[in-house]
C-alpha cells in the first residue's frame, strides 16, 4: 500500500472511494526496560526532552502503524481514511498504542 494513501481525512484528493471495507487496526503494547526507566528518570531530573521515552513512543506508534497497514492489505484495501492513534496506560510503565482507520478501495480520478 502506498503510504501517501493513508490519511486522517475522510477523503483522498484525486481519488474516488469505490468500496468501504471496514475498520482496521494495529495494536502494540510496549514498556521500557528497568535500565531504560532509570535513564528516563535521570533525564527527567534535568527537565526538557526525555529522549528515552520519545524513542519508545515513536517505536510504538511506528509498529502500530505498520500493523494497521498489514491489516488493511489483508482485507484488500488500497487506502486508509480517517486514520487515528490512541494510547492508554495498561499498567504503570506499560503503554498500549492503537492505530486505527477505515480501510477502503480507491480509484484515481
Amino acid at each position: 500500500m502506498d503510504h501517501s494513501l493513508v490519511t486522517t481525512s475522510t477523503s483522498l484528493e484525486g481519488y474516488k472511494i469505490v468500496k468501504h471495507l471496514g475498520v482496521v487496526r494495529g495494536i502494540t503494547v510496549r514498556s521500557r526496560s528497568a535500565l531504560g526507566n532509570i535513564a528516563g528518570g535521570f533525564q527527567s531530573l534535568f527537565g526538557g526532552r526525555l529522549s528515552i521515552y520519545v524513542e519508545l513512543c515513536e517505536n510504538a506508534r511506528e509498529e502500530a502503524y505498520q500493523l494497521l497497514i498489514q491489516h488493511a492489505q489483508v482485507m484488500g484495501a488500497t487506502a486508509i481514511i480517517n486514520m487515528r492513534y490512541d494510547a492508554n496506560e495498561v499498567m504503570q510503565g506499560v503503554t498500549e498504542v492503537l492505530a486505527y482507520g477505515t480501510a477502503v478501495v480507491v480509484e484515481k480520478i
